[in-house]
């Protein structure tokens, strides 16, 4: 496993990243820090442990409306093809949440878990 030393919000941190995957990684530092920054811009939000909270809801809940989108697009192919569709994201809500939770978790070791 390859380490990559990320910044977010000003902090550096070293992360675990498999071959191949560093693009990937440096993009979700990317969308986390920009998130973060832009709660922490706004002025109404000072700890970083609420910032962190408020930004990967904010991620989980645009990663969840982006297979709503999609489906909204494309026409359907039957009602019940567009009931699974709205219904992917509540049964997939939980764990991509968990995931990144449990992510920033990590980035913030040093700092105590968010939950």
């Amino acid at each position: 496993m390859k380490q990559i030393e990320a910044t977010i919000l000003g902090q550096s941190y070293v992360l675990g990243c498999p071959e191949g995957g560093e693009s990937s990684l440096l993009a979700a530092v990317a969308a986390v820090d920009t998130e973060m920054s832009a709660i922490r811009d706004a002025g109404r939000v000072k700890a970083r442990e609420r910032i962190a909270v408020l930004a990967a809801l904010n991620l989980a809940y645009k990663l969840a409306e982006q297979p709503l989108a999609a489906a909204a697009a494309a026409p359907s192919a039957s009602p019940a093809a567009a009931q699974a569709a709205h219904a992917a994201p509540a049964d997939t809500d939980g764990v991509d949440l968990d995931a990144l939770v449990a992510r920033l978790d990590h980035l913030l070791q040093d700092d105590g878990l968010l939950l």
